[in-house]
């Protein structure tokens, strides 16, 4: 098990904040602190420093002690060949030699080394921060979601925001009353225009986000809350606190066509594999299943293919791999805090990392071999791991609550989080994509343009 719900003291004052508005911070200069008049001391030479202010100068005070030209002629080539006909004591930069070529490049025989790939910067703060008040902070709902039509959609208490990454403008989809709020899960349809909206009271509504209404709602599914969503086409897959995983067909009347039972406690983790073959789920009982839907069935409940059972806390955190099908990433609570990987094919556990802390999300790069996990208590960060090595390539900051809630834009460059702050934050962690090169055109096979050769 992990914490759930938790309380925050910024609750008290939430009525005075308007949601999705931007937090304009001063951001300190980076050079404010710096003291230019500090000399590099590894640059100096005392000695020589002590020579001119004691010894080096009684020449020129006292004209009486050069006897003759020759002196004059000995001392300056003497200096040279010691280096000390210098002029300044202290040195603010090493200035490194020129580099020596033993041979011209023009007439070497070895091969020219390719120019070294820059390494991308990660800035270091969030680009952007929203507030965002009464976000519910408990570990088991997933609140945030970002649609294939750029747009963002955020949870807060029993109202459902719009935000429109590309014009930046807030809209209120809906607010839901006391009976069935609040909201507990959010997930586009794969067209960035619908919208599945769980509630508490076990219902799942289906929205049409550019009409601004709704279409129908599917009842029946649940008992308790429905804390996770999933599509896979026009599949929408429910997960709720009384541990069972529906597949909803949402063109047909009767919506239920498979259920999965083998999670004993809620559902708090739900992703489809790219193919729409497999689906990943997590609970709070500790336990991540593999379902595949070759295997499934409407008359009885499925058997899952693959039972894991190495995590010691709630799964939550579910992550497929862009260019590998049958790779997973999961990632355990508080009593857990351990990044796994699986290969879903076999499920055997490829990998494992102790994060040293609660991992509430993952999402991949879609553009290099990285993984992006967000962090709770102590730090409350997102850390960049280059994948596979888990070497950390970076940690950002920022949250001072556990950061519960990640989403990715379309274009995979860009994160949002929201954690129990109540604050959203966008961060450039992914970079901008590299422009993929044109296909060399193949040369034409002669002749192509003529039917036969007589």
């Amino acid at each position: 098990m992990d914490a759930g719900s938790m309380s925050s003291s910024s609750n008290l004052k939430s009525g005075s904040r308007c949601p999705l508005q931007e937090q304009f911070l001063q951001k300190r200069n980076s050079r404010e602190n710096l003291d230019r008049f500090i000399p590099n001391r590894s640059a100096m030479d005392f000695d020589y420093a002590h020579y001119m202010l004691t010894e080096g100068r009684k020449g020129k005070e006292n004209p009486a002690m050069v006897s003759s030209p020759s002196k004059d002629a000995y001392r300056k080539q003497l200096a040279e060949a010691m280096n000390m006909n210098r002029t300044r004591i202290l040195a603010f930069k090493n200035k490194p030699p020129a580099p020596v070529e033993l041979f011209p490049r023009e007439f070497s025989s070895l091969p020219q080394d390719k120019p070294a790939k820059l390494r991308r910067h990660i800035p270091q703060t969030s680009d952007r921060t929203l507030d965002a008040p009464d976000l519910v902070d408990d570990y088991y709902l997933n609140l945030l979601d970002w649609g294939s039509s750029n747009v963002l959609a955020i949870a807060l208490a029993s109202t459902v925001y719009l935000w429109d990454a590309t014009s930046g403008s807030t809209s209120e989809l809906v607010t839901f009353e006391d009976e069935s709020g609040p909201v507990t899960s959010v997930n586009w349809a794969p067209d960035g225009r619908h919208i599945a909206i769980g509630l508490d009271n076990s219902e799942v509504q289906l929205w049409d986000s550019t009409a601004n209404r709704q279409l129908r709602t599917l009842r029946g599914c649940h008992r308790s809350r429905v804390g996770s969503l999933a599509w896979n086409n026009h599949i929408l897959t429910t997960g709720g606190m009384d541990g069972c995983i529906v597949n909803n067909d949402v063109r047909i009347r009767s919506h239920i066509v498979e259920t999965y039972r083998g999670h004993e406690q809620e559902v708090c983790g739900l992703k489809w594999s790219a193919s729409g073959q497999q689906l990943a789920s997590g609970g709070n009982d500790n336990l991540l299943h593999i379902w595949d839907r070759s295997v499934a069935s409407s008359n009885s409940p499925t058997q899952w293919l693959h039972r894991l059972e190495d995590h010691t806390a709630a799964v939550k955190a579910l992550a497929w791999c862009p260019f590998q099908g049958n790779l997973l990433a999961s990632g355990g609570g508080g009593g857990d805090r351990c990044i796994k990987f699986w290969n879903t094919h076999t499920g055997a556990c490829l990998n494992s990392v102790d994060t040293g802390s609660q991992v509430c999300a993952l999402l991949w790069n879609k553009n290099e071999r990285e993984l992006l996990s967000s962090h709770g208590f102590t730090q409350n960060q997102l850390t960049l791991w280059k994948y596979p090595s888990m070497a950390k390539v970076a940690e950002l900051t920022g949250h001072t609550s556990r950061v519960l809630y990640m989403a990715q834009s379309p274009d995979g460059c860009t994160v949002a989080s929201a954690a129990g702050d109540e604050t959203l934050r966008f961060w450039n962690v992914f970079g901008v994509p590299e422009v993929a090169k044109p296909a060399p055109k193949a040369n034409p096979e002669p002749f192509a343009h003529l039917n036969r050769i007589r």
